[in-house]
Formats: structure tokens, sequence, C-alpha cells
């Protein structure tokens, strides 16, 4: 509920603050008093846009505060939750128009955007304008209002999370078919490239390891040449190397013990002697492997040119890159034949789903229906209460393809005049109308329907007396479990006040300001009064708002 509206430098109101009551609160005022600059205020901190010609005192900003107490009402919580703000039982909006014309919004002091403040004003202030149509002629609300008296809440939740659940097994179920014609279309070559790679047959690195054989082989006569060569002059010259070695190694031994570095040189020379005699012999095996092989050299160069063209084609440069390919294209044909079974499945599952979203609908669907002859019946009686004797409201629900709601298209439709011609509400029914009508049809949802703080602004035009009254007894009513605001010209709603306000205007240093007081008992008496029979009222407009107030 709104606890209290703070309203600074807005048009001609210098300053004022309202605490309002929990239940019934009722303004009134002259014609002209500023009661819709008060409405233009609120409709700041619910998210209307900003008017910089608001600002009078252009020397200050303009402030719009309200304060909000929420009682961790869920729907508040979730919001609250999902934008990162403290959850808390009390709320502070509050709009800024600066100097210069720019806006800024506020909730719980943290800096918002419009879209979150509209989304949070919707939470908690319902506001009913006399040209205002609102949610009355949109079908989310029709659907809610045959919702709420069907008690479907539980039931369409269920609903809502099956649909879901369908919605995304059936879009992985037409992916899948997408894919299938995608890889059918595909198959054919995939096989081709994948059975050229297989019967290649490459084993890892074998490209690269062939290129290395052959520019060995191609150079195989002047390797071995050179081996031989390195060879004879190791082992098998006049004066072999090694020989050579083995004869200044004995030479020396003779005389090692007479000299103390000699021990260390001759083992350096038998370590050389040996490795060169293993040198020798690694050279002769090497040269006994090394042979000129024109066949072999044919073949590695057919499979090296054979590897050479597969890498072109398919835009690599190794051998790990082409088997990489191969790899993958055996992935795609296997998955060509597992789809198959992957659509099978998806079908099976999506049909299962579709079913029992299909039965949970129908449910839904019947009870929307058991709801509609005495939901007219109630509402037709109302507004004949509220002063529309002829007027008729009638639900007509048709099937639809199954959606979120389930499989009902539903339409309020209007007849104004008793003309059997009956339209949607929203292209039918007038401003007056249409209050009226909300405020029958939201009487008939209260219990049903956590309902924010409820704002009506001249719900009223057009009646008086009796239908007057009934607005006034209506509107009691809702106020019994919820806050209710009314803006009205009509004492007979005046008297059901719980809390009256009086807008007036004053001058204040030589300007004309819009205030706002909270009257007593008896102030209320004499304002009623007036609104009876004029700025001096008679002893029987007396009596009469005295009754009003009193009853």
């Amino acid at each position: 509920m709104l606890q209290r509206l703070s309203i600074q430098n807005y048009a001609i109101i210098d300053e004022l603050e309202i605490d309002f009551s929990g239940q019934l609160n009722i303004i009134t005022g002259e014609t002209g008093a500023g009661k819709s600059i008060i409405m233009g205020a609120l409709g700041l901190i619910l998210g209307e846009r900003a008017d910089s010609t608001v600002l009078v005192n252009k020397e200050k900003k303009s402030v719009v505060e309200g304060i909000f107490r929420v009682d961790q009402k869920a729907a508040i919580s979730r919001f609250l939750q999902e934008n990162d703000f403290d959850i808390a039982d009390e709320l502070v909006v509050r709009r800024e128009i600066a100097v210069n014309g720019k806006s800024r919004a506020f909730i719980n002091d943290t800096p918002v955007i419009l879209s979150q403040l509209n989304e949070l004003s919707s939470l908690l202030v319902d506001l009913h304008q006399q040209f205002d149509t609102l949610e009355l002629g949109e079908s989310d609300f029709q659907r809610e209002v045959l919702d709420a008296l069907a008690n479907n809440g539980e039931t369409l939740s269920t609903y809502q999370q099956s649909f879901r659940e369908w919605q995304i097994v059936k879009k992985g179920w037409e992916q899948l078919k997408e894919q299938k014609l995608q890889f059918d279309k595909e198959a054919d070559y995939n096989k081709f490239q994948y059975t050229e790679l297989e019967e290649a047959g490459f084993k890892e690195n074998e490209l690269e390891e062939i290129d290395a054989d052959l520019k060995m082989l191609s150079n195989a006569e002047g390797i071995k040449s050179a081996l031989s060569k390195v060879y004879f002059e190791l082992e098998e010259s006049e004066t072999p190397m090694v020989q050579q070695l083995k004869s200044l190694l004995n030479q020396l031994t003779i005389y090692a013990a007479y000299h103390p570095d000699l021990g260390a040189l001759l083992q350096r020379l038998q370590a050389t002697q040996i490795e060169l005699k293993d040198i020798a012999d690694e050279v002769d095996r090497i040269s006994g492997h090394v042979n000129y092989d024109p066949k072999k050299i044919e073949q590695l160069n057919e499979r090296l040119s054979l590897g050479y063209k597969l890498q072109k084609k398919h835009g690599v440069n190794s051998t790990n890159e082409l088997l990489a390919i191969q790899a993958q294209l055996q992935q795609k044909l296997q998955a060509v034949l597992n789809i198959d079974e992957a659509i099978q499945q998806k079908e099976k599952e999506a049909a299962k789903l579709l079913a029992t979203a299909k039965q949970q609908a129908t449910k839904i669907s019947e009870g929307r229906k058991k709801q509609v002859k005495p939901f007219e019946d109630k509402v037709n009686k109302l507004l004949a209460q509220v002063g529309m004797p002829n007027a008729k409201l009638k639900v007509d629900i048709k099937e639809a393809e199954l959606n979120l709601s389930g499989t009902d298209t539903i339409d309020f439709l209007f007849d104004a005049n008793k003309s059997g011609q009956f339209q949607p509400v929203r292209k039918v029914a007038s401003g007056g109308e249409l209050s009226r009508l909300m405020l029958s049809i939201k009487s008939l949802v209260a219990q049903s329907i956590d309902l924010p703080t409820m704002i009506f602004d001249e719900i009223d035009t057009g009646i008086s007396g009796e239908a007057a009254r009934q607005v006034g007894i209506i509107m009691k009513e809702l106020a019994v479990k919820r806050q209710v605001i009314c803006i009205t010209h009509q004492p007979q709603i005046a008297g059901k006040a719980d809390a009256h306000f009086f807008v007036y205007k004053e001058i204040v240093k030589d300007a004309v300001k819009t205030n706002i007081r909270q009257l007593s008992t008896e102030e209320r008496i004499t304002a009623i009064a007036k609104m009876l029979s004029g700025e001096k009222p008679t002893a029987a407009a007396m009596e009469n708002a005295r009754e009003m107030v009193r009853n």
C-alpha cells in the first residue's frame, strides 16, 4: 500500500505530503483545485514520462516520492531479487526532475531505468483513469479474471511448465530433422572423401617420414662413398687412425710410471682410441644399409604425391591434419546413422509432453467455461447497481492453438444499450463505462487475485444518486482487504471514506498554490454537504451529509 506521497516543486504544488489510510481514501475538491496535478505527480513515480514544464520554480528540482509497504508480496520480492535490490517490507520510490529538465528515478535510493520503474509500479498500483481502458480490453487480463474465479492458479502453473517443456523438446526435434536434411545432402560427398582417405591409409607423420627417406635415398651414392672413405681412413688405410692411436698409446705406456701427468693423458688417449674404433664400426654398419634403390624411390614418390594431393584438396599441411579430417568425416557418417534414432526418440518425447499439456489445458478450459455464466450474471447485476441498467457484458470463449495460456481465446464483449450488438469492450465502452465495469469485475475477483493498491480517477462521471451510492458501497467492500484511493465529485462516494482528503488552492506570496489536507469528521460533513447543495449548505444538506458519514 501507498503509505505516504510527498511532492515538491511540481506545477503549482510547492510542497505537500499525504499520509494515506490502508483502506478507502477519498480525494475531493473543487474543479481546477489541483486534483489532476496530484495524479500527474503520482504518475511520475509509477513510471510515466517526465515533463520539464512542471518546474514552475526553475531554480530547484522537482521531487516526487512515494513510500510503499509491501509486506513481502511474492511478486514484488521476485522483482527485487531479479534486479539485485535488497528485499524489504518498505520501498521508497522517487522521481526527480532537474532544473535542466532531465529526469532520474530511484528505488530505495538506487538509480533505476524507467522500464524497471514501470515493472515495479504495475505490482504496486492499479491505476484507473476515466479515459484509459488499461488492461480491461486486454486478453491476458480477461483470462486472468476467469482463471481467478475458477481457481486455476496451480493447474495453470503446472500446465505452463508442461507447455514450456514441450516447446523445448519440439524445438530440439525440429532442429534434429533440419540437421538430418543437411546430413543427407552432405552424406554422399562425406562418404566419398572418407573412403578416399581411408584407402590412402596414412599413419601418423608418414608423409614427413617419406620426405626424409626420399632425401636420403636420392643422396645414397654420395652418402655411401663418404662413409666408405671415412671407414677406410679409420681402419683400412696403410696407417689407419685407430692403429696409429693404439701405437702412440703403447709408446707412452712404457713411461707412465715416471711422470705423474702421463696417467691421465693415457686414459684420454685410450678413450679416444676406443671411441674412434666404435665410430668406425658404426660407419661400416650405416654404410651397409645405405643403398640406392630406384624402385623404392619410385614407390615413395607415388605415396608422397598422393599425400600432397590430399593435403591440397583439404587445405592442410601435415599427415596428422589429414588424419584429423578423416576422423571428423567418420564422426559425421556415424552421426547420420545415429540421427534417425535420436529423431524418433525426440518425437516420442514431444508427443508425450503434448498429450499431457493438452489434457491439462482441457481441464483449465473447462474450469473457465463453468465460470462464464455466473460471472456474466454477477457483473451485469453490478452494472445495474452502478447506474448502467441497460449495459450487458458477455464472455466469448473460442478454441485456439495451444499456447502458454491454454487453448482459449477469451474476449469480453459489451453492449451499453440493449442493442443486442455485442462488441469487444475496448472498442465500444466509454471512459466512465470502462471505469465502472472495471470496478464491478475487480470487486468480484478481489478475493482470488492479490490486487495492489487501486486508484480510481473520477470513476463517477455520469452517475449520481443511488448509482453513486452503490459505487461507494463496492469500493468500501474492496477496501476491506486492500487500499483504495478514489478522486470523486460524488457525496455518496465521499461518505464511505476511511480517510477523506480535500484539495484546495491558496495564495502564498502572491502565487496560487495547490495544497491538500485530511479532513476531520466535522469537516467531512461540511465538505459533503457543500457537494450536495453548494457553497452555503442548507441544514437539510448538513443532516444528509451527517447521515452519509455515519453510515
